[in-house]
């Protein structure tokens, strides 16, 4: 049995909500404290992956031009940065566990993608 249960759907579902909570969390959180990008960076990546789901070709897209594996690709690379951010940054406290806290987050969706099983056209 593989643990590999998040479809593409699921994820759709995820997209929009988790867009929102980006770009809402940390000001409600007042984060910020250690470095102002703490803030910023959080909400702009909402911005940014809100349009992204929005183009994205799955169900929930509303403009279907990107390819579902490139949205997949971009969510791996904004999980490792969020990862990466308070080294990188120096965010400390409350800044530095929320980014690790949803860079797990979202390394962790990613790796438990469901692949799709491709039908052959004839």
């Amino acid at each position: 049995m593989s643990l590999r249960f998040v479809t593409k759907d699921i994820h759709a579902y995820l997209d929009y909500p988790v867009a929102l909570s980006l770009m809402i969390t940390p000001f409600i959180l007042g984060l910020g404290q250690s470095n102002p990008l703490a803030l910023w960076l959080s909400v702009v990546t909402g911005a940014a992956a809100f349009a992204l789901t929005l183009l994205t070709d799955h169900h929930l897209g509303w403009i279907r031009v990107l390819p579902y594996n490139f949205h997949l690709a971009v969510d791996a690379a904004v999980g490792a940065v969020f990862l990466l951010a308070p080294f990188a940054l120096g965010f400390t406290g409350l800044d530095a566990t929320y980014y690790w806290a949803n860079g797990l987050a979202v390394a962790i969706v990613v790796s438990l993608h469901k692949p799709e099983i491709e039908m052959a056209t004839a």
